[in-house]
């Protein structure tokens, strides 16, 4: 699968944008804030529907502006296409694949898969259970059509029950029509459980090696699955917490509260086996430099497990990345993207000069406007990017 272009038109800072992309490395530089990251959110909303700043649809049409369009060209297994986003402020979005509409979101899903790793990433580990369920749910999305639809009819579910919860103080009747709603939960919720435990299943196949490689062969990373709930005492627990439910006004159980582990064991030598050693939470232990190793490890698995699971690379979205990562780091993510087509924003390009790593489309963008560069000259414009 490839991107072959992209078309915005008053989409954030853009009054009217047309880009052509390589199938290899595409590069966006400049200052802060003239749009690269908007580029790269465009990508990521006709994949995905979403916007990875969780912004609402209003804020991303131009300032002054009643709607905003977004065009992207794709091929796919040879075959041209391509997916169609209208947002407007007044009315609700449109979206269409091969010009034919779509009538729910969710079925962008997987037309095109894409892996997007921006700094704050960086900082899964240390953050909220929501960002690491978030992390699961929209690669899974891309993954599993039927894991969308167990996702969206939960959610649902756990809106419906969870209003419920609140009309009981006035209308106490209402409790007759509890079990009703728990049923569906536990329903939809069960297959969540289990998507989201093979998921973590297959990532940890892929990310033992990955993370001994990352960290000099001093530690293996293991991710646990934490669910609230396991799926065979999701329905006695529901039950069990039904009056603590009514007084909190909110559902207390299920796989809206899940969360990952991430545990480090150390290896003194090549022959040790790291079983024998006692496992670190580094979330709650580990220092910023074992959290960053362990965040990059997890984005260059769900990479890999993408390629398995789709028998083809994902688009990679790179934003602002490499200026957060030392060299030892930034060297074995441009490894990775050897063969992938990548879109990467940066503010400069020594890095890639210092790793002596070929761009194959440069784009150079300054309030609003994005030009395309000739990547032989990118010596040349970070000298210049220098002086300034």
């Amino acid at each position: 699968m490839k991107i072959e272009s992209i078309d915005l038109k008053n989409f954030r800072n853009y009054g009217d944008l047309h880009l052509k992309f390589s199938d290899g490395i595409n590069v966006f530089y400049g200052d802060n804030a003239q749009g690269k990251t908007n580029v790269l959110e465009a990508i990521y909303m006709c994949a995905t529907s979403k916007s990875h700043r969780a912004s609402r649809e209003r804020e991303m049409i131009r300032f002054g502006e009643e709607e905003s369009h977004l065009r992207m060209g794709i091929r796919r297994d040879g075959v041209p296409g391509r997916i169609d986003i209208h947002l407007r402020k007044a009315r609700s979005r449109g979206i269409a694949v091969g010009g034919i509409p779509i009538r729910r979101a969710s079925e962008l899903f997987g037309v095109i898969n894409v892996v997007f790793f921006s700094p704050e990433d960086l900082g899964i580990v240390k953050n909220g259970p929501a960002d690491r369920r978030r992390f699961v749910d929209m690669e899974l999305c891309q993954l599993d059509r039927m894991y969308v639809h167990s996702l969206v009819s939960y959610s649902k579910v756990l809106q419906q029950r969870n209003q419920l919860l609140k009309e009981l103080y006035v209308h106490p009747d209402l409790e007759a029509t509890l079990p009703m709603w728990d049923e569906q939960l536990v329903r939809y919720g069960t297959e969540v459980i289990r998507a989201r435990r093979e998921f973590v299943r297959d990532l940890n196949g892929i990310l033992e090696d990955i993370h001994i490689r990352l960290s000099g062969h001093k530690e293996k990373l293991v991710i646990r699955y934490q669910p609230d709930t396991e799926e065979a005492e999701f329905a006695e627990r529901l039950l069990a917490g039904r009056e603590s439910d009514r007084r909190q006004k909110t559902t207390m159980t299920g796989p809206h509260r899940d969360d990952l582990g991430f545990f480090v064991t150390t290896i003194s030598g090549p022959e040790e086996n790291p079983s024998d050693r006692e496992a670190i939470n580094i979330r709650r232990f580990g220092s910023q430099g074992q959290q960053r190793t362990a965040a990059l490890s997890l984005k260059l698995a769900e990479i890999e497990l993408v390629k398995r699971r789709i028998g083809d690379s994902p688009i990679l979205l790179l934003d602002d990345v490499l200026s957060e990562l030392d060299s030892g780091r930034q060297e074995n993510l441009l490894r990775v993207l050897q063969g992938i087509q990548t879109f990467i924003t940066c503010t400069g390009l020594d890095d890639f000069i210092s790793h002596s790593f070929h761009i194959d489309r440069l784009f150079r963008v300054t309030g609003g406007h994005a030009e395309e560069a000739d990547p032989a000259d990118s010596k040349a414009a970070s000298e210049e990017e220098t002086d300034r």
